[in-house]
């Protein structure tokens, strides 16, 4: 089995999520269905297939998060320098065709979300990125066709310890 790399806060908001479903969302999730077996004929009852259709999700919502958690390795983020791109690295790169600049944070699949700007590092461009240094230049197969890109700034984002001093 393959251990999946994920940064500490990814990890930690994936067993707060899984903790709140267990807590919170399948204790309503079962008072629903018993409210709507309270109403009668279960086999006509929408109230009832609805909530057992959500239990179904929930079930495996909660084998998904349990699996992802078990298959992840924490990699910590202490010491990054910012010279080469390394997971956790916060990436600047420009697309040499349209001069357009984005930034990346390099995560494990579990936690990449393109609406946050962090992408997975088994991504093609996270792949591509890994290793590089400011100024080098990658090329990168997309749906969209070939694109080149040139890494502009390698950062390293605080992690807690580092902002208390700890």
């Amino acid at each position: 089995m393959n251990k999946i790399p994920i940064t500490k806060a990814g990890f930690d908001k994936l067993k707060k999520e899984l903790e709140h479903i267990k807590t919170v969302s399948l204790p309503e999730n079962i008072r629903d269905i018993e409210t709507a077996r309270a109403h009668g004929d279960i086999t006509e009852n929408a109230e009832y297939a609805a909530a057992k259709e959500r239990q179904s999700f929930i079930q495996g919502r909660i084998q998904e998060l349990e699996n992802n958690l078990a298959t992840s390795y924490i990699v910590s983020l202490e010491g990054l320098t910012g010279d080469k791109i390394v997971f956790g690295s916060m990436v600047t790169i420009e697309d040499m065709k349209t001069g357009d600049g984005i930034t990346y944070q390099l995560v494990g699949p579990f936690e990449s979300d393109i609406n946050r700007n962090t992408i997975s590092v088994t991504s093609p461009i996270g792949k591509a990125l890994i290793g590089k240094s400011v100024g080098d230049e990658i090329r990168v197969k997309t749906p969209g066709g070939m694109r080149e890109f040139e890494v502009v700034d390698i950062s390293v984002e605080k992690t807690d310890s580092q902002m208390t001093g700890g």
